[in-house]
């Protein structure tokens, strides 16, 4: 990463035009690489049911609390004296 931010700092003024087309294959190779490594592991594939199901639960409580705290600060930053969207 170190190596990174310093090639970054050093290119900073020219426009690297493939750069975007490296980091999405790199994104993706880093996913397939990480769902082979998830199927190859049989405890997670034993628990695979019960992992989706507490992975679908946490998004939705999360999902749900972001929506609320939104809804909050939406209303106390509008003039608007209901809140609403």
């Amino acid at each position: 990463m170190f190596v990174g931010i310093v090639t970054g700092y050093l290119f900073r003024s020219r426009k690297i035009r493939f750069q975007n087309g490296v980091i999405l294959t790199l994104i993706w190779v880093l996913l397939f690489l990480l769902g082979l490594e998830v199927g190859l592991n049989d405890n997670v594939v034993k628990k695979f049911a019960s992992l989706g199901l507490e992975a679908a639960i946490i998004a939705a409580a999360a999902t749900f609390g972001s929506v609320l705290a939104a809804k909050l600060l939406w209303g106390k930053t509008t003039k608007s004296p209901k809140g609403d969207f």
